[in-house]
């Protein structure tokens, strides 16, 4: 054995030895980081278990109790039998795809028109878009029903005009549920669409001119491409608030527009059957649940609601 072979077998315990608390060290104090960062983050924590966990997790359990306050199935097993409560679900699917629907072929052209103007008048024009925030949901679903109503304005005016002679029903049915909704719901896809259109480079748009693409294959190829994360993002954010809304089908269906939200209040208000109320919710938040999921996996949700890729 040579003399360097000496040395480095007498060096390696030597380097084992004291490498082993370099990275013992390291580790405490990987340890000792999360432990802070845990800290930091506990009173979020603390609020999201009361505020979110722990009233989620009640409802679970009153789901699964009888009138009689023993553990049961009753709740499910009657929204199985029932044939209305297929009704219900099939309504609110209906009426939130309808609504998402319209937003969309609304809400895209009038995202690209904005983007189209100078930063001076889109900002302008986004006041438009922001500007129902600025009013109470509720206001507005009444003043749509002012609005709609046979003797309201829009009849008014139609008649006068020679539009049609005789006032047409808007409201108190799933044409003045659209209406309001859509009205309500338009910013929630506008906004996501336009951030998407923004933050694409023009330069894409020039390139394809150059190769030999005329404005509308350069749209269509690619500008509307990508422009898909935005359009998703927007048609999911629409299509999952509308699942729960309340107040604009209650106002405006007239009670003939009946979506899971209303049949939740009525069971509370009217029947006082807070199990069967619950076993609606927590039915209602698995099926959001499941088609956020599946969002995920078809459409690549992480990449969608972060803006897509570009390159």
């Amino acid at each position: 054995m040579s003399a360097a072979d000496t040395i480095a077998t007498t060096e390696s315990p030597r380097a084992e030895t004291s490498e082993r608390p370099h990275a013992d060290g390291l580790k405490r104090d990987a340890f000792l980081e999360r432990m802070r960062l845990f800290g930091l983050c506990s009173p979020a924590l603390l609020l999201v278990l009361v505020i979110m966990v722990i009233p989620v997790g009640w409802l679970f359990y009153l789901s699964f109790l009888s009138d009689e306050g023993t553990f049961s199935l009753e709740h499910y097993q009657r929204m199985i039998d029932s044939k209305s409560y297929a009704r219900i679900f099939r309504t609110t699917f209906e009426v939130s795809i309808l609504t998402t629907v319209i937003c969309v072929l609304i809400g895209y052209p009038l995202a690209y028109f904005l983007a189209q103007l100078p930063s001076r008048a889109a900002n302008i024009c986004l006041l438009t878009v922001l500007l129902p925030f600025w009013t109470s949901l509720l206001v507005r679903t009444y003043a749509w029903l002012v609005l709609l109503q046979r003797k309201g304005l829009i009849n008014s005016w139609a008649i006068d005009l020679g539009l049609w002679d005789e006032p047409v029903k808007l409201v108190h049915n799933l044409n003045g549920t659209l209406i309001g909704m859509v009205h309500i719901m338009l910013p929630f896809l506008v906004l996501p669409v336009y951030g998407s259109m923004k933050a694409i480079d023009k330069d894409y748009l020039k390139a394809a001119a150059n190769c030999g693409a005329s404005p509308t294959q350069a749209f269509w190829q690619v500008f509307f491409p990508l422009s898909l994360p935005g359009l998703f993002a927007g048609a999911l954010i629409v299509f999952v608030l509308c699942l729960g809304f309340f107040v604009t089908p209650a106002v405006l269906g007239g009670g003939r527009v009946i979506m899971v939200a209303m049949r939740i209040a009525d069971n509370i208000e009217i029947f006082f059957n807070w199990g069967a109320a619950s076993a609606l919710g927590v039915v209602l938040l698995l099926l959001t649940m499941g088609i956020l999921y599946v969002s995920s996996k078809l459409l690549k949700l992480d990449r969608i609601l972060g803006g897509g890729s570009h390159t």
